[in-house]
């Protein structure tokens, strides 16, 4: 019997909150996978992007930080979408010091 196999049946016999802590776990694995969000060498530096964009995670972090809404960052870049913002949003809590570094580095340019 397969590894999937075997997880269903066992999924039928846990509690909900066994479930929940499963489900925190797969979560906690697939942390690196951010769907939206992309890094191509030579595109924006090679920074973490919005994905078909040229907009990059930073700036987009930077400008909530100088106390930009969400509805004007949606109106200041026609291109994205609120579920974008929030894969940024996502992906910045789990890359703090990297997007933290690139905000620096472009201040200090």
């Amino acid at each position: 019997m397969g590894n999937l196999q075997q997880a269903k049946e066992l999924l039928h016999t846990m509690t909900r909150a066994e479930k929940a802590q499963l489900l925190q776990w797969v979560a906690s694995e697939l942390s690196d996978i951010f769907p939206g969000i992309e890094k191509t060498p030579g595109v924006c530096g090679g920074a973490a992007r919005v994905s078909g964009t040229r907009i990059p995670v930073w700036s987009l972090v930077q400008a909530r930080e100088m106390g930009y809404s969400e509805e004007r960052l949606l109106y200041e870049y026609p291109t994205i979408r609120a579920s974008d913002l929030q894969n940024v949003w996502d992906y910045y809590e789990a890359h703090l010091e990297e997007i933290n570094d690139q905000i620096q580095e472009n201040e200090n340019a």
